[in-house]
Formats: structure tokens, C-alpha cells, sequence
């Protein structure tokens, strides 16, 4: 039989998987420094775009003290995640929030990031995809208009068809409407149009939004990369602007 560690570890794991996330416990994660065993190691892993959350999980009837929120800090800073969360059903001591404030190591119970974290992690996911959506605007416009042509980036001429602009348009629209948090929203009509998807009409809450346009940027993001490594087989020193 686990004990009640494991499986508060395997409970946590299971949450962040729920949220479509790669989680696993009792992890060993190699730092710039050294090797660390963590509790929950969670990512999500996109072309090109990597977050990574480590979790610890205290299964404890006291509250969690200042050292061990240190000790997250350290492991955070060493291997170069993004996140740390710490995970404790008891609590926390005054010194270890204080420790953990305007940090990114992040202080909670399960049970309240149950309650809470869908959304926040909905939020974080709808960052991450404007993030990638940005980098995809950057790229697609340093790309010669004859390759992103050629690689289905767009169509020839006055040809209709995938127009990888109008996704990042798209992408723009959409998540800044998220953004402002007043659900249902329209999308925009012009620019779902260009894509390959079947993007919908409306939108209806944070998870419908991450849902649609995951698929969406990860699409782009892999006829960038495509588009990318042909360039660099033929002008390795740098990408050529053109309209």
C-alpha cells in the first residue's frame, strides 16, 4: 500500500494532467549545478516553447517553514524552471510567505488549487500561447514570401487558402478578448476563415479558448519550423526580411 506521500504526490500529478499538462512524481531533474529529486515535475511542451513547474508536495500535519521554501528557490533557480509551487494541506509558516513573496515559487494547498488553479492555469496557458503567437508574428514576416508560399504558409497570388497571417490575427483577437474575461465572445469571422481548422463561431469560457487555439498556433508553429530549417539549409548565417 502507497503511503499517504505517494500518494498525495500521485493526486497532485493527476490534477496537472488534468489540466493538460505532462506531470509526473518522483522525478530526478538534472541542474546546472546538480541533480535534484522533486515531487512533481510538470511541463508543457510545444514546438520550439517548453514551461516547467516543479512541485513539492508536504504531507504534513504542521505548517511548511521558511527553509523549505528556500530550498524550492534554490532547486527552481538551479535547474531554470519556471515555476515552483509548494504543496501543503497544513499550512504555512508567516516566515515561509514571507519567504515566498514576489518570488516565483508559489505557496498553496491542493485542495484550494483545485478550487482555484483551473482558471489560473487556464490564464497562464492563454500567456504561453500569446507568447508563442508573438514569436510566430516574428517569423513568419523574416521568412521570403516565395518559401512561406511553397510551405503552405500562405497562398499564391489571389488564390484562396491556409494564410498563416490571418492565424496570428486570429490567435491576437482571440486572446485578447480572453483576456478581458467577458464570455460569450464572437470570434472574428474574417480571419477564421484563412485557417485549416474548423475554429468556432463562439466562444464560451477560458478552457474553450485554450482548447481551440492550441492546435491552432501549434499548427503555424510547425510550418514556421519547416519553412525555418529549408531556409537555413540554403542561407545558414541569417533569415532574409521580405514582404
Amino acid at each position: 500500500m502507497a503511503a499517504a506521500w505517494q500518494n498525495y504526490q500521485e493526486e497532485a500529478a493527476a490534477f496537472f494532467r488534468s489540466m493538460g499538462m505532462d506531470a509526473q512524481a518522483d522525478v530526478t531533474v538534472l541542474g546546472a549545478r546538480t541533480k535534484h529529486d522533486v515531487d512533481v515535475l510538470v511541463k508543457s511542451r510545444h514546438i520550439g516553447f517548453e514551461v516547467t513547474w516543479i512541485v513539492e508536495c508536504k504531507c504534513w500535519q504542521t505548517p511548511v517553514n521558511k527553509l523549505h521554501v528556500l530550498a524550492l528557490r534554490e532547486i527552481v533557480a538551479d535547474t531554470g524552471a519556471d515555476r515552483g509551487i509548494l504543496l501543503s494541506e497544513s499550512g504555512f509558516q508567516i516566515g515561509a510567505k514571507e519567504a515566498a513573496a514576489l518570488t516565483n515559487v508559489h505557496l498553496q494547498s491542493l485542495a484550494d488549487t483545485k478550487a482555484v488553479a483551473s482558471a489560473e492555469v487556464v490564464a497562464m496557458r492563454l500567456a504561453e500561447l500569446n507568447d508563442r503567437v508573438q514569436r510566430c508574428r516574428v517569423v513568419y514576416w523574416e521568412l521570403p514570401k516565395s518559401l512561406r508560399i511553397q510551405y503552405g504558409l500562405r497562398p499564391d497570388g489571389g488564390e484562396f487558402g491556409y494564410l498563416g497571417d490571418a492565424v496570428v490575427k486570429l490567435a491576437e483577437s482571440t486572446i485578447l478578448k480572453a483576456f478581458r474575461g467577458v464570455y460569450p465572445f464572437e470570434a472574428d469571422y474574417m480571419t477564421r476563415a484563412a485557417t485549416s481548422w474548423a475554429f468556432p463561431e463562439m466562444l464560451t469560457s477560458p478552457e474553450h479558448v485554450v482548447v481551440h487555439l492550441e492546435p491552432l498556433v501549434a499548427e503555424l508553429e510547425g510550418k514556421l519550423a519547416a519553412c525555418v530549417a529549408a531556409l537555413s539549409a540554403d542561407h545558414p548565417l541569417r533569415l532574409q526580411r521580405s514582404s
